[in-house]
């Protein structure tokens, strides 16, 4: 077990985020994160200890009310995913953050559908789908198709894609980055960066610490992890399945094409090679972000294909 919690664990998430101790931590992430946007003063968890409504919304947490320095008002709402495919779910989350602030009662009043902006922040750990997001950091905010120009800011999203954060501790910046190498890397450290820099980093340390935990924190977190661990093997282990299975039906096609065209033999042998060496750096290329999310040599075997020689190989 490393020296730090794994802070995308749903345990772990939630105790530095969603916690009335930690919510410095929470302040200082949003206005590193909102930098010469905003500036948040003070916030307020609904209900710290408010479970969410379904299973599929684990990882997530929920009406984070916030207050500004100018006395702007808004809600977080903080998700944490470890499975692809779920850009429509953050939108429905947040459209369920907006409906529950209307006046279903009082739908005369002009007043009725007043309600305060919804910003909802999504950690993406996973490599993104081409279709999802192609960058590190996708802002996405109400706005003009031809302009370009912001109508309104009652809706905003930010997804933190952390494998297309590729940036070391000492190309770090901007605190924002600072924040994000931290979070990424946290499991895998040894000692916790950049203390000496930023002060609220030694207030991160001490909370992220595994050794200061108390047995039924240390039971609750390690349960969480092996849930994280498992469920990113299976996505993977089906992620495999369904290229291979693409990969056959290819195969099955080029040779069909080239008895076609009567060289057959040539195609199939070129088409297999090259086949065969994207497949194994991309087998490696999955190992190598597995074990840098601090997966266990049996488990990266499992998730990429890779056998346990070949991983600790990567080590």
């Amino acid at each position: 077990m490393g020296k730090y919690i794994n802070p995308f664990t749903d345990w772990g998430f939630k105790r530095l985020f969603g916690q009335e101790f930690s919510k410095p931590l929470l302040i200082s992430f949003l206005n590193d994160l909102l930098v010469d946007e905003l500036h948040v003063k003070d916030l307020t968890f609904r209900d710290k200890e408010l479970l969410p409504p379904t299973k599929d919304q684990r990882g997530i947490i929920c009406d984070v009310y916030c207050e500004t320095d100018t006395g702007d008002r808004f809600i977080v709402e903080m998700q944490n995913r470890w499975q692809p495919n779920f850009l429509d779910r953050s939108i429905c989350y947040a459209c369920r953050s907006i409906l529950d602030q209307v006046d279903k009662g009082r739908a005369e009043r002009e007043d009725a559908y007043k309600f305060l902006p919804v910003y909802t922040i999504c950690f993406m750990n996973y490599m993104p789908h081409t279709d999802e997001v192609s960058k590190f950091r996708t802002d996405i905010v109400l706005a003009d198709k031809d302009t370009k120009a912001q109508v309104s800011n009652k809706l905003r999203f930010i997804y933190l894609a952390l494998p297309l954060f590729e940036k070391k501790a000492e190309e770090c910046v901007t605190d924002f980055e600072k924040w994000i190498y931290v979070l990424k890397h946290m499991e895998a450290l040894s000692r916790m960066p950049f203390t000496a820099q930023k002060e609220i980093f030694k207030q991160l340390e001490d909370y992220a610490d595994s050794h200061r935990l108390t047995k039924k924190e240390w039971e609750a977190y390690e349960n969480s992890l092996w849930v994280v661990r498992d469920n990113m093997a299976c996505m993977a282990a089906a992620e495999r399945e369904a290229r291979e299975k693409g990969h056959a039906e290819g195969r099955a096609e080029g040779h069909a094409e080239g008895m076609k065209q009567g060289r057959a033999e040539g195609h199939a042998e070129g088409r297999a090679e090259g086949r065969a060496e994207g497949r194994a750096e991309e087998k490696k290329a999955i190992a190598k972000q597995f074990l840098a999310m601090g997966l266990t040599v049996e488990q990266v075997a499992q998730g990429s294909g890779l056998s346990i020689e070949e991983v600790k190989g990567l080590q």
